[in-house]
């Protein structure tokens, strides 16, 4: 009778649901979070065995043979031996069980990367100067890299590491913030380590970006004939690049020109000769179109199966472009406060 009452009031069964529910899902939380750290903790150990190595065998034996100047290992190597010791601590600390308090120290020592990931570039040039240039040194890093715990890899891939493992840091704290109850101890300390791990993976970012920006930069510029025609300005972003064919205004026979997409410029180039001794792979550049002057007018086609006719003007003069194949790419380009949206189309080689 007690039963039937119970199950026809409904209240305590609900209760107890309602509480299994409550239990079940903080017992999910509990097992993706041990896992998480688990995972952590252990490619924690790779990734310590791997920086051990370089510490060991380049770091501490440079600095005690004199093979390379102080100031060069310095540069070379950066900040590489504060994050080691950063990484033995919250090893310890994870290996203790410590989570919140081994992350929340951690997380002091993060701006660490952020200045690693300044330097590498420079890192990377005096390796190569170094290695061109001292025998001695280069000699040292060849009999150090053929030691069997390096498996075959190079200090070149070996530098690179920290930044590899700052992306992985940020994947690996944000799951477990996931999987941490907001009303548990740990929470906010999570969230101020996530929160700042995802700060300095940003500005790691944006270095990489810029870097592989100013390569880009370079490049075009050593495709462009002469030096007349200045790519390498500061603050400039390159966009696109790609053929196009030129609607002659009167009637002559489409031209194939390579055009160059920019943030502030828009580079129309024809192909050098090819059997110009010195510029047989450059282009000579025809025209510079600011796009804060530029106007864009779609004269026919241009749908995502259809080729089509565009026009690009500014005051003075003008150009057509027709696509060879149907597929094309918006691209929005910024110059001032305007903004401009050019459309680049891939034509067949």
């Amino acid at each position: 009778m007690l039963c039937s009452e119970t199950t026809m009031s409904g209240s305590p069964l609900l209760l107890m649901a309602g509480a299994n529910t409550v239990e079940e899902q903080r017992a999910r939380w509990e097992r993706k979070r041990s896992q998480t750290a688990n995972e952590l903790l252990e490619t924690e150990h790779k990734y310590l065995e791997w920086l051990d190595l370089v510490v060991t065998f380049f770091v501490t034996i440079l600095k005690a043979k004199g093979t390379l100047k102080p100031a060069v290992i310095e540069t070379i190597f950066g900040p590489l031996e504060s994050i080691y010791s950063a990484s033995q601590v919250l090893s310890l600390h994870l290996e203790r069980g410590n989570l919140g308090l081994g992350l929340e120290n951690f997380c002091q020592k993060l701006e660490l990367y952020g200045h690693y990931a300044e330097n590498l570039e420079q890192a990377n040039k005096t390796l190569k100067e170094q290695l061109r240039r001292n025998k001695s040194f280069r000699r040292f890093k060849k009999l150090q890299e053929t030691r069997p715990q390096f498996q075959g890899k190079k200090l070149e891939d070996l530098l690179p590491l920290p930044l590899q493992r700052l992306h992985q840091y940020k994947h690996f704290l944000r799951d477990l913030l996931e999987n941490t109850s907001p009303d548990s101890a740990e929470y906010q300390k999570l969230a101020k380590t996530v929160k700042f791990a995802s700060e300095v993976s940003q500005w790691v970012q944006d270095i990489v970006r810029k870097r592989e920006n100013s390569l880009q930069l370079l490049r075009v510029q050593k495709l462009l004939k002469g030096q007349k025609t200045q790519v390498l300005t500061p603050g400039r972003w390159y966009i696109r690049e790609g053929w196009l064919l030129v609607v002659p205004s009167k009637g002559e026979e489409l031209k194939r020109r390579m055009f160059f997409l920019f943030s502030d410029i828009f580079v129309a180039t024809k192909p050098c000769h090819p059997l110009h001794l010195l510029n047989s792979n450059k282009f000579a550049c025809t025209a510079v179109y600011p796009l804060h002057q530029c106007v864009v007018d779609k004269v026919f086609g241009h749908t995502q199966s259809q080729g089509g006719l565009l026009s690009v003007s500014i005051p003075g003069s003008s150009i057509r472009g027709s696509d060879l194949q149907s597929k094309s790419l918006a691209v929005s380009a910024a110059a001032g406060l305007r903004r401009q949206v050019v459309t680049m189309v891939n034509a067949k080689s």
